[in-house]
């Protein structure tokens, strides 16, 4: 069942064959490890970083105060949003943000245009923005800070008429996203600005 060993020049050469075994698992468990070591630190990392946007989208939003538009002819030609930070958000800086119009009869997404704050107009398919209570005209620093955001509706789809309806959703450079429905009242007559 055992055999014994008994010359001495075999019993050294097994001890030997043993010793490199060992040291090949012992070898063979420290590159285990460290490849394991190496993977959780990555998932660790990514998962705080994925972590961290996922806060960010979500605390990191504007909220609409006001928003009327400009009555001209019986018809509403720019529309205005005054819009401050969330509670809990970090600062805003709505030159990276985005606005998707959604209206009676044209969707499209418009940025920030620097010149229309430069000129005093609006190209088409952009948004300017004028600081209402604030340091800069641009950027959410405090949620006491209020922007108001213009949106010129002659150049995106024509006029609003009375009773039309405008999907707006503001995307922050954060990605996180507000709605708001603008509603024209149903009477545009005699009035030079409407509540939307």
């Amino acid at each position: 069942m055992f055999e014994f060993i008994n010359d001495e020049d075999e019993r050294g050469q097994v001890g030997i064959g043993t010793l490199i075994v060992f040291i090949a698992m012992v070898l063979v468990a420290a590159i285990a490890a460290g490849v394991l070591i190496n993977t959780a630190g990555f998932l660790q990392s990514k998962g705080a970083a994925t972590g961290e946007e996922a806060s960010a989208q979500v605390s990191n939003r504007i909220d609409v105060v006001s928003a009327y538009g400009n009555v001209t002819g019986e018809q509403v030609d720019y529309v205005n949003l005054t819009v401050r930070q969330a509670a809990g958000a970090d600062n805003i800086n709505l030159s990276k943000s985005t606005i998707q119009w959604i209206g009676p009869d044209k969707a499209t997404t418009l940025t920030h245009d620097t010149l229309a704050n430069a000129t005093g107009g609006n190209s088409k398919d952009n948004f300017n923005t004028t600081s209402v209570k604030g340091d800069t005209d641009v950027v959410l620093v405090q949620q006491s800070d209020r922007i108001q955001v213009t949106m010129h509706s002659d150049t995106l789809t024509g006029n609003l008429s009375a009773g039309d309806e405008v999907q707006l959703t503001l995307t922050t450079q954060y990605g996180s996203k507000t709605s708001y429905w603008a509603n024209v009242p149903e009477s545009l007559k005699d009035k030079n600005a409407v509540k939307l």
